[in-house]
């Protein structure tokens, strides 16, 4: 029996406010954080996020707050659940309260900081030091279907392995399992990696392309995130893993994946800033391509798949024509 703990959750996104319904399930004592006054208020009187996750009651349990402090100070496990351009910002707003000797931080969002190249774990050590309890839960995991007690897995890593273990047994249940890893780097890369090849699935299908094409792109884009992140110090059998390979699949073939679905949007004409607000939530796709474009260049690896991805994002590049450019670079060796 896993010995129930105070938990505070930061980011009252969709994943943020699945993961504080699951861990109050695990019979956690669970205060969820949201930077607005308006949403924790809606959260208090209704117990339903309406905007981001409708439909899924959390356990009269969880607690929430627009106090940061409240939501950080005695608990024994803090989670950051802020969009990767908010961590070192919501971070920075706890660091004060942070107790570096008891507490452990659980990252679950998923990207890169864009100005820095710095993983997100790398963020939060440099703003609460690098001698902190810290593990990355990650893995397939839509929140819509986490929420509705769905069947999960999802993988805790640490550098700690005693860490990861103890992640693992307070987030795991019936529906949600948790494997444990060493590789934070891997991890973290391939969580990350995989949404900038999602938005290309989701162009690919806005194109009225096929599944040949989109198995194309998942198969080279993964060989794409393997070679940068095992140049980078990653495990490859981190990315045939449920990080790697597994959150690929996922979020490539979901109408859940706010990145496909903003892929879509594109390949059927809209602009990158409409389709984006047309999903109305954080894509995070876009904000890792720059970054993983900067990565290829200052690690001298091929990732042609995101170099036309940038050049459609960042540089209006015509996404048919990103498509034939694939297609007919230089004959390869597939191995």
């Amino acid at each position: 029996m896993t010995e129930k703990k105070k938990i505070g959750v930061l980011g009252s996104g969709s994943w943020g406010t699945a993961i504080a319904s699951l861990l109050a399930d695990n019979g956690h004592e669970v205060t969820l954080w949201s930077f607005l006054e308006e949403e924790c208020e809606e959260l208090k009187q209704f117990h339903e996020n309406r905007r981001y996750l409708k439909g899924v009651i959390l356990p009269d349990s969880v607690r929430f707050t627009p106090d940061i402090r409240e939501a950080v100070e005695g608990k024994e496990i803090v989670v950051s659940a802020t969009p990767s351009f908010a961590v070192r910002g919501t971070i920075g707003k706890m660091k004060d309260f942070f107790d570096r000797e008891n507490q452990i931080i659980v990252n679950i969002a998923k990207g890169f900081e864009e100005s820095s190249l710095m993983r997100l774990s790398q963020v939060i050590r440099s703003e609460l030091g690098e001698d902190i309890s810290l593990c990355v839960l990650s893995g397939p995991s839509h929140a819509e279907e986490v929420g509705r007690k769905m069947p999960t897995t999802n993988v805790a890593a640490s550098e700690n392995l005693e860490i990861a273990k103890l992640i693992q047994d307070v987030f795991m249940c019936g529906y949600f399992r948790v494997y444990t890893s060493s590789d934070v780097l891997g991890v973290e890369l391939g969580a990350a990696l995989k949404n900038v090849i999602a938005l290309c699935a989701g162009i690919s299908d806005g194109l009225g392309y096929g599944d040949n094409l989109k198995a194309a792109l998942m198969t080279r884009g993964m060989a794409e995130i393997m070679r940068l992140g095992t140049k980078m110090g990653g495990n490859s059998k981190t990315f045939a893993g449920l990080t790697g390979m597994g959150d690929l699949i996922v979020t490539c073939t979901s109408m859940h994946s706010r990145n496909r679905r903003a892929g879509i949007l594109i390949g059927q004409g809209k602009s990158v800033e409409a389709a984006m607000k047309e999903v109305n939530m954080v894509v995070e796709g876009v904000l890792s391509c720059k970054t993983a474009y900067a990565l290829s260049k200052k690690y001298d690896v091929e990732m042609p798949i995101v170099e036309e991805a940038y050049h459609v994002l960042f540089e209006g590049a015509d996404v048919k024509q990103s498509m034939t450019n694939l297609m007919l670079r230089d004959k390869k060796n597939e191995i």
